[in-house]
């Protein structure tokens, strides 16, 4: 009887090691994917400035932030919360990097990580359209302050 206990406990063990490879393998497959999909949107950002699309650029350029730090939370921790809060996103990756926290400290900062959030919700939810101007100010925003930020993590 206690050969067949212990037979039985070593196959519970490789196939939890199993799982837990598994589950890495998915880990890494999706951050990969959530990277992919965040420099998409950020390109594709850039294509609908050209053309004119405020709105649609707005509702991407938010879309690389959120993706892009559920990446970087993702690859540091093994996973990331299930928010769209740019703010939360960032507040929870300070315990990686304090160096982060500088785009909810720094107030011009802060303004522009909340006009990306409200992106999200315009962009889905109320009649606002979005002005070339500031549009592309949350571009330069985007990649001159948010991205090499981020980049350093």
């Amino acid at each position: 009887m206690p050969a067949k206990v212990k037979g039985h406990r070593v196959k519970l063990k490789e196939q939890e090691g199993l799982v837990l490879l598994r589950r890495a393998e998915l880990s890494y497959e999706e951050a990969e994917l959530l990277k992919k999909r965040a420099e998409a949107f950020l390109r594709n950002s850039e294509y609908l400035i050209e053309v004119g699309e405020w709105d649609l650029a707005a509702f991407n350029l938010e879309q690389y932030c959120q993706l892009i730090l559920k990446y970087k939370l993702l690859i540091k921790s093994g996973s990331y919360p299930r928010t769209h809060s740019l703010r939360e996103l960032i507040r929870r990756l300070r315990s990686y990097d304090e160096g982060i926290i500088e785009l909810v400290d720094d107030v011009d900062n802060l303004m522009y990580v909340t006009k990306l959030e409200d992106a999200y919700i315009v962009s889905r939810y109320l009649p606002r359209s979005y002005e070339e101007n500031e549009v592309k100010a949350m571009h330069r925003f985007v990649k001159e302050v948010f991205k090499p930020i981020v980049d350093k993590l």
